[in-house]
């Protein structure tokens, strides 16, 4: 275990060096080059430049390291990127299939161990998770980590594209970990991408009357496991890029669990189904709208508008899959706005971009043949 040692050795010197800009090692006494960043908690931590060896903990942390294309400088992941898993959303596991061999930091959504991460000798590890929820992180849980391992913690809120404020978090994030894996120009390029896709989208319908726009919600919506069709997003982006009516757009920002009775009050024209909910079987959204009187006189049930989608979230949110929804959403809405998208060619698109590879048939083969398609009840 020399090995791990030494990197433990070297993670105390660059803690204990300030922000000199340099350290020496313990094997040689050469001078190390470091920086000092600014985390998404304010923090300042000096990490070594250039970076070889990182772990990402939390949910999501590893998917923003692929979409940096840092994914080789990983050297240990949780057990949800370990386990053999039926179905699987996530894009960045699909196109790195080799993260199920490295070894083990901790349990999922950032129960991390010490001592394994200790082991492996990261010279930095990344922090993640989602504000306002069970497992999202913060300064205090950063400095403990940091504590127990001698080795430099940057943290930082995963964020979201549902709001202004969520996706200035989001995009802190990406740069963040841009500046420490030496990929800042990467950062900005897929910072740059979001921004001209969502603008593609909302150009596209900025100019349909609100009286000419569909009424739509989204159900089976995943949260911490699979749902049910009360599950939704009130700020669901897809929906917002488009400039569609979501009938449960007021219920506020966050995830939300709404009344069945409301859906039915509600009676939207389009009702799209996050085909994460399959993994439920006859309890899932698709069961629901099949089975249950009241949800069978919806307009959109007796009219066949309804429609599968690629999951939102899958250890947190997928943002390939959400921007991909958007074109499909759009193409069953408006199809003359976009008479030019066919969307699965466009999620393959947007993934190549994301995670280097085209990986939609993978995905939606986990899922059954769901999602972009009519489901039949």
């Amino acid at each position: 275990m020399i090995l791990p040692l030494m990197a433990l050795m070297l993670a105390l010197v660059l803690v204990a060096a300030g922000c000199t800009g340099t350290s020496t090692t313990p094997e040689t006494g050469a001078a190390a080059e470091t920086i000092t960043v600014t985390d998404g908690f304010s923090r300042e931590i000096q990490v070594p430049s250039p970076v070889e060896s990182v772990v990402c903990s939390g949910s999501g942390c590893l998917r923003y390291l692929v979409y940096l294309q840092g994914q080789d400088l990983a050297v240990g992941v949780d057990s949800i990127e370990k386990d053999d898993r039926a179905v699987d959303a996530r894009a960045y596991v699909h196109a790195n299939p080799q993260f199920k061999d490295l070894p083990l930091i901790g349990e999922f959504r950032g129960k991390d161990d010490p001592e394994k991460i200790i082991g492996i000798g990261p010279q930095v590890v990344f922090k993640t998770g989602s504000t306002g929820t069970s497992y999202a992180t913060s300064a205090d849980d950063a400095e403990k980590l940091q504590a127990k391992t001698g080795i430099p913690v940057v943290a930082f809120p995963y964020g979201s594209l549902r709001n202004d404020a969520e996706k200035a978090e989001m995009y802190e994030g990406l740069r963040v970990m841009g500046q420490v894996t030496g990929k800042e120009d990467r950062a900005e390029e897929v910072i740059a991408y979001i921004e001209a896709t969502m603008a593609d989208l909302e150009s596209r319908t900025a100019d349909i009357p609100e009286s000419e726009r569909k009424t739509v919600y989204v159900g089976g919506v995943s949260s911490a496991g699979a749902h049910g069709i009360v599950s939704t997003e009130p700020a669901y982006p897809p929906f917002l890029w488009i400039h569609a009516e979501n009938v449960a757009a007021g219920m506020g920002a966050a995830h939300a669990d709404i009344a069945k009775e409301a859906l039915v009050d509600w009676d939207p024209d389009y009702i799209f189904v996050d085909i994460g909910t399959a993994q439920l079987g006859d309890g899932s959204a698709i069961g629901e709208l099949k089975t249950d009187p009241a949800l069978q006189g919806l307009s959109a049930v007796k009219e066949g508008n309804i429609y599968g989608v690629l999951p939102y979230n899958y250890y947190n949110v997928n943002y390939g899959s959400v921007l991909a929804d958007a074109y499909f959403v759009g193409k069953v809405l408006y199809p003359d706005r976009f008479a030019d998208i066919d969307p699965a060619e466009k999620a393959d698109e947007i993934y190549t971009f994301f995670v280097g590879k085209p990986v939609f048939g993978e995905i939606n083969d986990d899922y059954g043949g769901l999602a972009f398609a009519r489901i039949p009840l």
